[in-house]
């Protein structure tokens, strides 16, 4: 967190020049560089979007790199893979970004994730509406869904368990290709 006495707000923030690598996020005030995916984690993307696309798509809107604003000042994220209801989609009209958090939020862990940016990530995506929060692991092959104050480990040979999905539906191992 930022020590300094000003924060930026969204409109400041979008005002700021693009990065010559990655994108912007706005967390708690101050803009953070992210540094673009690796091959690997476009992939795991790209496949959890499909999966998700094949339970969810006629419920809502499932895609990858998913701009969000969890509170009006001072934030603006991006999910790895987001989900939202058609009912919200309908709400967004003209605006520029979701407001809140997407229903189901997907984050691919990345070798420079520390456990406390994936803590905060959680807590501001389900304070803001986020009911589903997934965290994926390539590295040890394993996922981590975190609804409400509950939080169940999936290995390969399990099947995910979401209350936004139908029973069962996705085989973990289907995403660890």
């Amino acid at each position: 967190m930022s020590t300094s006495a000003t924060l930026l707000t969204v409109a400041d923030f979008l005002n700021l020049p693009d990065p010559t690598e990655g994108h912007l996020e706005l967390h708690h005030g101050e803009p953070v560089v992210m540094p673009p995916p690796t091959w690997g984690h476009q992939l795991l993307q790209s496949r959890i979007a499909s999966l998700l696309e094949a339970q969810l798509g006629e419920t809502g809107i499932v895609m990858t790199g998913m701009f969000f604003r969890p509170t009006p000042e001072y934030e603006l994220w991006q999910a790895d893979v987001g989900y939202v209801t058609t009912e919200r989609v309908a709400l967004i009209g003209g605006e520029k970004y979701l407001m809140g958090a997407p229903d189901l939020v997907v984050e691919v862990l990345s070798p420079s994730n520390t456990a406390q940016e994936i803590h905060d990530r959680q807590s501001i995506c389900m304070s803001n509406g986020c009911l589903s929060f997934w965290v994926v692991n390539d590295r040890r092959k394993v996922i981590s869904i975190s609804e409400g104050d509950v939080t169940k480990h999936y290995r390969a040979s399990s099947r995910l368990q979401c209350s936004l999905l139908a029973a069962e539906s996705i085989a973990v191992a289907d995403i660890f290709v």
